[in-house]
């Protein structure tokens, strides 16, 4: 690792610095972190907005799980969209990142309950939060893996490569193996 990766996570609205081998985020963290580092989440409904710098030495992601606003007295909860875009451009910032100059990865907001079409489809709501989000501010999306009835696995080492996806259908009454990276 080239440097200590910076995560906030949503539970405690604290800091922490640490140099795992990877980072793994889980519903509500925002992580910001260097070259070289290796950042991982899984997703289901909830989407990964990965921020970059345009030469990929420093990056952010966030695990969001709601598009909605967070209820009173819930503003900082990196749980919702807004206070983790917030969280990961703060982040961006302290590093002397513009994150209007960032490009996205955008990955998520699956369906988990296919077989129920008339169900409220969060994903979809997550997706198009982001989507706006992103477009409002002319932020470019190199790439994205959104939608459909499946889980992702995504996992990014900071630098020229982009972040791999693995996806994997999900299961109509039977439990699925959730995908993982090998090596």
């Amino acid at each position: 690792m080239n440097a200590l990766p910076t995560a906030l996570n949503a539970a405690t609205h604290t800091f922490a610095l640490s140099a795992p081998d990877v980072l793994v985020l889980h519903p509500g963290d925002v992580a910001l972190v260097f070259a070289g580092d290796r950042v991982e989440t899984l997703l289901g409904s909830c989407v990964a907005v990965i921020l970059t710098d345009p030469r990929r030495t420093v990056a952010v992601m966030c695990h969001i799980v709601h598009s909605m606003n967070p209820p009173p007295g819930r503003g900082c909860d990196a749980r919702f969209a807004s206070p983790a875009i917030d969280a990961a451009c703060a982040l961006l910032h302290s590093v002397g990142i513009v994150p209007a100059r960032c490009e996205a990865y955008l990955y998520g907001g699956g369906n988990m309950f296919p077989a129920h079409p008339t169900a409220r489809q969060v994903g979809a709501e997550n997706v198009r939060w982001a989507e706006a989000f992103l477009s409002r501010h002319e932020v470019r999306v190199c790439a994205k893996s959104v939608g459909g009835a499946a889980y992702r696995r995504i996992g990014w080492t900071v630098g020229a490569g982009e972040p791999a996806v693995i996806s994997v259908a999900v299961a109509h009454g039977a439990d699925a193996a959730l995908p993982t990276f090998s090596g």
